[in-house]
């Protein structure tokens, strides 16, 4: 087979998490006395981890201390209210098992907190993948390589037996910086064209998309 391990992103990828999102950032948000922001505006907001999630959702010019109070607040929040609405796409949770089934490693490499990709994962993906990774002190964050590299380093594999597949311009530009091939999602953050601008190539409209590319790749 051409591919061996296949890695995903999680926001907006496997995990609707746009809402529980909105929600904890509104709260560290209004506790602090700043105004809230909308579901969309989170939507642009997210990609390149939850620190800076907070950086764009308080208004510009916020004062380094001040945002750094809004992140504590948001932190705790988040992490007991990260699974009230979040819940897998569509067809996304049939697609890992059968790549399971069919023998591929399947992991996780997200620039959400690591404890959130691991607690979500859990409970979400039970048993569906070999490995997760969320951001953590020691490593760089997506675009970087290194979640990725870790993932390919521990498995043995060969970055031309790798593919990532993610929804947004960071996962994009992670699989460019990896050296590895790439999918782009069309369910989550972020739109088609947007996706097209930022180099992505090939794309997935719905999960059963990720199996025919990948089938195809094969023969």
């Amino acid at each position: 087979m051409k591919y061996r391990l296949i890695i995903f992103d999680m926001d907006g990828t496997i995990l609707d998490t746009l809402e529980d999102l909105t929600d904890s950032t509104n709260y560290a948000l209004s506790v602090n006395g700043f105004k809230e922001r909308s579901i969309d505006e989170v939507r642009s907001f997210v990609g390149n981890g939850i620190h800076k999630l907070i950086e764009r959702a308080v208004p510009e010019g916020t004062d380094e201390a001040v945002v750094e109070k809004v992140f504590e607040d948001f932190v705790p929040y988040y992490k007991e209210h990260c699974a009230v609405k979040t819940k897998p796409y569509d067809g996304i949770t049939e697609v890992i098992k059968y790549l399971r089934e069919k023998g591929f490693i399947t992991a996780v490499v997200s620039n959400k907190a690591h404890f959130a990709v691991q607690d979500l994962c859990r409970d979400y993906f039970p048993d569906m993948f070999d490995m997760a990774i969320g951001e953590h002190e020691g490593i760089r964050r997506k675009p970087y390589p290194d979640s990725v590299e870790e993932v390919i380093n521990k498995f043995g594999v060969s970055k031309e037996e790798t593919i990532y597949i993610g929804d947004s311009e960071v996962d994009i530009q992670t699989a460019v910086n990896s050296g590895i091939d790439k999918i782009c999602v069309e369910w989550g953050f972020r739109e088609h064209d947007f996706l097209a601008e930022h180099g992505g190539e090939n794309f997935a409209v719905t999960p059963d998309d990720i199996l025919k590319f990948i089938d195809e790749c094969e023969n």
